[in-house]
């Protein structure tokens, strides 16, 4: 978190430094908004920040992005390093748009190369509304606390009806399968409902994702056309 975050949960403050805070996240939507408008749809892939080019899930990336990309979707990600550079170099690879919502972080993230567009955000409670926003489909790598805070925050939407039913589509059952073990322990214990295993898809398969894909999102909700870029908004091209 940002020290103004940290101070903002901290407890009851200053009125005026809450109205600060409060425009201040006000401006960071708006950023995110123009920056980001004319980008869909798109497809999010979250995962690890930590993996490296010769890391086999780093491949793995790329190769799903690629042939997500192909379909026509955009690929967003949270602009950095890792699994979310090899997303993004995967669009770019075959010619498909990429994209980045980036978190600003005193030394630990910059966005990749592989971007056509970013934008750089200060609050992670902000970049995770933008990551699932623009998106039809989430495809979860594997990844650390992030990835499972992200992961989550689309499944909670789409089952309370937050969003539409969006596919979500987590790839490596080994490296999940704790995760899987405990959802149906969940399950078993009557805190989620049996439907909900319905909700997203663990595979090691990357034809049975993107066949997942174009049919719960393709052909389900279709790929819109972009919307025109006003002039009288100082809208640029892209």
């Amino acid at each position: 978190m940002t020290k103004s975050e940290i101070k903002f949960l901290d407890g009851p403050q200053n009125r005026w430094k809450d109205f600060k805070f409060t425009v201040s996240v006000l401006f960071e939507f708006i950023k995110g908004f123009r920056t980001l408008h004319f980008v869909g749809p798109c497809v999010t892939i979250f995962g690890s920040a930590r993996f490296k080019e010769d890391h086999p899930y780093y491949k793995q990336t790329e190769e799903i992005a690629g042939r997500i990309a192909r379909l026509g979707f955009t690929i967003m990600t949270g602009g950095g390093p890792g699994i979310m550079e090899a997303a993004n170099r995967g669009a770019k690879a075959v010619g498909g748009r990429s994209v980045g919502c980036n978190i600003v972080l005193p030394h630990e993230q910059f966005h990749n190369k592989y971007l056509d567009k970013w934008v750089d955000i200060k609050y992670f409670f902000v970049r995770k509304n933008l990551l699932i926003k623009y998106s039809y489909a989430f495809v979860v790598m594997p990844g650390g606390f992030g990835t499972l805070d992200e992961y989550f925050e689309a499944l909670t939407l789409i089952q309370t009806k937050k969003i539409s039913g969006f596919p979500i589509i987590i790839f490596d059952k080994g490296f999940h399968k704790d995760i899987i073990s405990h959802i149906e322990l969940m399950k078993d214990k009557q805190t989620i409902s049996p439907e909900d295993l319905d909700l997203c898809l663990f595979t090691d398969s990357v034809d049975e994702a993107i066949e997942y894909l174009q049919e719960k999102s393709i052909k389900q909700f279709g790929l819109k056309a972009r919307e025109k870029k006003a002039w009288w908004l100082f809208e640029g091209k892209y």
